[in-house]
């Protein structure tokens, strides 16, 4: 019975239910929209391009590990866990001959694959299709065919694939510059090459086997063996001989789809950092969501509150009351559910795209799409909506009898205490979770709390929103009675209707706090780092790359008895299992152009089987000047390194700091990001010096510095784009809850022109309302952004001085604003547009 009183109730009210219900539409769409970049990284294909030929392929471990055995009551409990590397692991060229001996296997082809940028055109390099090199023998693995010229048998021969080719109008005979690991060198074009299937994401070179070993730089190893059977040979026969063969090593066996994450090995990354985007982005999203759909059901109840009253005077129970309004809820929710998550389909998928265009993910990993985002979305949506259903009801289902014969509607003069009680714990919930992100010094932990932080803060003022703005109101009640009667009649519906204006002011506190919070975090750690790196870089001029780096030639050119040249390059390391940000630099003469302000210990003594940490690492890892620190290096070699320096300027500079021949012998890319250069000579004559290198460019310290910034800009977009989403659902729901705050305001008004009030004095009143509650929530989430990124500033910097933009805040503040005026304006223009007199004689 209950369910189609549900249902007539929903058919008869479609205009009130329709703010819930386009909430809730939202709510599902980004939740699937998250959840299918989540199912991306879980279950994303990462197919195969260059091992198209080869059934099976044989790898290095790309991981490290960490196996813990615990005895507790008589029972052993083994865990095993596994991080990835930041580098590409190496093979021993040995297995190779272990490899043949395998029953079933008729070729085993050895793969190396290295940097190797072409310099030519900008127009010839695609984007999309980073160019790798190879051996010319590993050609067969997709297979390759020369289609003119011939194959590479001199160093300085190369073939080139045909769509390159194409793109750069090669020919066999034309010289091609190809920047690798070493400094660039010129070849001759021997051939062009076609692959036998399609290969999308690579552009490939192929060098004489001896070119590609010196370029590879890793005398003794391969990437990989391409294990090719003997005809009619199972393929799953040949996978488990060649597993048994390779017992005792660390090698790793792929067949099929697994191939994929061996071949590319940042889409694999990516599959882990998009599991955590996703899973961050759906959280926070969900918590936003289930705040504005119960205010929004809170506003849609409160409409209906002589309806319900009479639905009591006529004996119905509270238990019938909360089982209608939970079945009205279910149903729209189901609805909404079902819309949004088919919306939500080509919204995950635009979100995937725009990460592989600003490079956060590689396009390697395709974007997938299955049953499990449509439902959880759906499911979600229907949990959302009873549950505001229910939180909403409470009181209305407790509504005695005779209220129904209550002609007014007058709130209650003070919320319930059960409310006011759970605002106050969640507004100490949120101080907490401020506190304990005040002591938050790496980024992975603190940017969930970060966020997590802004909605719990805005619940407590969900809650306590009542007694706020009624506070408001008397605080604004002398500049409120001096614009006049629109200003009296203001202050009367912010003391008399202050549930009411809650539900607007906390979407509306959201949105300024998010929002000043997303655009300032990032900033507020870029502009300690970049003060960190000024203060820290010494030298006169800095070289830095167009392409993928600054060559070890280039630096040995500059390197005089008199002057001192500094090379750096980056990587990730992996302590334990966890991850620190590492980078390498030349040891000699290093205090003339680095000072990362060492507080203990002394760089005098860095080499090869010596480190330099920051103190944040000192305090996370327990380390010393003497200690010793076992971590593992990008690319999976293990080492143990003896603690010589402790420094401060670790945001600006990363956690660790080793030498530099000991990191570019374990990174793919071994040229340096930058060099410091300390000298007498100008930049002029740097530059002549450096003539062979046209890609690298003699800049000054300071404009070093701003392009690091607008790299660092460029992973911030990350950010804005995640939270994006968010954002823009948040300013949704201001602009549904203002216009459903308004529409149901039409009676009201047409009592105000029936007493005489003007149309424009009505409007005059929804304005100055509107500007009291923006300045309401312009206050509260003003102050959660400033405490939070107070907080974040004093855990990630050490200093409490967030990096917020006046201007920028007050855009921020200015749109919302808008949003409210505009969300304010219009259905109150709609709601004067009918004769007073029809209203108010209108059964209600």
């Amino acid at each position: 019975m209950m369910l189609r009183y549900a249902l007539k109730t929903v058919r008869a009210r479609k205009g009130g239910f329709l703010g819930a219900f386009l909430a809730l539409t939202c709510a599902a769409a980004l939740i699937t929209a998250c959840g299918t970049l989540l199912e991306t990284g879980l279950r994303g294909t990462i197919r195969t391009e260059r091992y198209a030929a080869a059934p099976v392929v044989v790898s290095a471990d790309q991981n490290v590990h960490r196996t813990t055995v615990k005895h507790k009551k008589g029972k052993t409990k083994v865990k095993h866990k596994a991080k990835p590397i930041a580098e590409r692991a190496w093979l021993a060229d040995d297995l190779a001959a272990r490899l043949r001996r395998v029953p079933g296997v008729e070729r085993v082809v050895p793969e190396l694959t290295f940097l190797a940028q072409p310099l030519t055109s900008a127009a010839a390099v695609e984007k999309d299709r980073p160019a790798y090199g190879h051996g010319w023998a590993s050609a067969a693995l997709t297979p390759y065919r020369i289609v003119t010229g011939t194959a590479p048998e001199a160093d300085t021969d190369l073939v080139v694939d045909r769509r390159f080719a194409e793109r750069a109008r090669l020919r066999p005979g034309d010289r091609l510059t190809v920047q690798s690991t070493q400094a660039p060198r010129t070849y001759r074009i021997s051939g062009i090459a076609a692959p036998a299937t399609d290969v999308r994401h690579q552009t490939s070179l192929f060098f004489s086997t001896a070119e590609a070993t010196r370029l590879a730089a890793h005398p003794g190893q391969v990437t990989a063996f391409g294990v090719l059977p003997d005809s009619g040979t199972d393929i799953t026969d040949v996978e488990q001989a060649v597993a048994e063969a390779l017992n005792g090593t660390t090698a790793q066996v792929s067949t099929g789809d697994d191939r994929g994450p061996v071949e590319f090995l940042d889409a694999a990354a990516a599959r882990i950092e998009l599991v955590s985007m996703g899973g961050a982005m759906g959280g926070t999203a969900l918590l936003v969501a289930v705040l504005v759909v119960v205010g929004t059901f809170s506003l849609s109840v409160r409409q209906r509150h002589r309806e319900l009253a009479l639905l009591r005077a006529i004996a119905a129970t509270s238990g019938q009351i909360r089982t209608l309004l939970g079945r009205e809820a279910l149903i729209v929710g189901a609805a909404a559910g079902v819309i949004g998550a088919l919306v939500g389909l080509p919204l995950g998928s635009w979100l995937h795209s725009r990460f592989v265009a600003i490079g956060a993910v590689p396009s390697t990993l395709q974007h997938t799409v299955g049953v499990f985002p449509l439902f959880a979305a759906v499911a979600a949506t229907l949990l959302g909506a009873w549950a505001a259903a229910r939180i909403s009801s409470r009181r209305v289902a407790r509504i005695r009898p005779a209220e129904a014969l209550a002609e007014a509607r007058v709130e209650r003069a003070s919320p319930a205490w059960v409310r006011v009680l759970a605002g106050l714990a969640l507004l100490a919930g949120g101080a907490v979770l401020v506190a304990v992100l005040s002591v938050l010094r790496t980024e992975p932990a603190s940017t969930p709390v970060t966020f997590l932080a802004v909605v719990v803060l805005a619940g407590a003022v969900a809650l306590l929103g009542p007694l706020l703005v009624r506070a408001t109101a008397a605080l604004l009640a002398g500049p409120l009675r001096l614009t006049g009667p629109e200003g009296r009649l203001a202050r009367a519906n912010l003391r008399g209707n202050a549930a009411r204006m809650a539900s607007v002011v906390t979407p509306l506190t959201l949105l300024i706090g998010m929002t000043c919070t997303v655009l300032f975090v990032q900033p507020t750690l870029g502009n300690a780092a970049r003060a960190q790196a000024r203060e820290g870089v010494r030298a006169d001029w800095v070289l830095a790359a167009q392409g993928p780096g600054v060559p070890a030639e280039a630096a040995r050119l500059l390197r005089t008895r008199h002057d001192v040249v500094t090379e750096v390059v980056r990587t990730t390391v992996r302590v334990g299992l966890d991850k620190y940000a590492a980078q390498g630099v030349t040891p000699a003469g290093l205090s003339r152009t680095w000072d990362p302000d060492v507080t203990a210990g002394s760089l005098k003594n860095l080499g090869n089987s010596t480190v330099a940490v920051s103190e944040l690492a000192a305090e996370q890892l327990h380390l010393k000047p003497g200690g010793a620190l076992s971590l593992t290096l990008g690319d999976g070699v293990p080492v143990r390194l003896t603690v010589v320096a402790v420094y401060a300027r670790g945001l600006g500079f990363g956690d660790l700091t080793l030498a530099h021949d000991l990191v570019a012998r374990h990174v793919d890319n071994p040229l340096a990001t930058s060099v410091l250069v300390r000298t007498t000579r100008t930049q002029t004559e740097l530059a002549t010096t450096l003539r062979e290198f046209p890609a690298v460019r003699v800049l000054a310290p300071a404009r070093a510095e701003s392009i690091q910034a607008e790299r660092r800009q460029a992973n911030a977009e990350v950010n804005h784009l995640a939270m994006g989403l968010v954002l823009a659902f948040t300013a949704i729901a201001v602009v549904n809850t203002l216009a459903m705050s308004v529409s149901e305001r039409v009676r009201e008004f047409a009592m105000l022109r029936l007493a005489g009030a003007t149309r424009r004095q009505v409007l005059r009143m929804l304005r100055t309302e509107a500007l009291t509650v923006l300045l309401l929530a312009t206050a509260l989430g003003s102050g959660i952004a400033l405490a939070v990124l107070t907080a974040f500033s004093v855990g990630m910097t050490g200093s409490a001085a967030p990096a917020v933009t006046p201007l920028v805040h007050l855009t921020v503040v200015g749109f919302a604003g808008l949003l409210a005026l505009v969300a304010t304006a219009l259905p109150g223009r709609a709601a004067l547009r009918t004769r007073p007199v029809t209203v108010a004689t209108a059964q209600e």
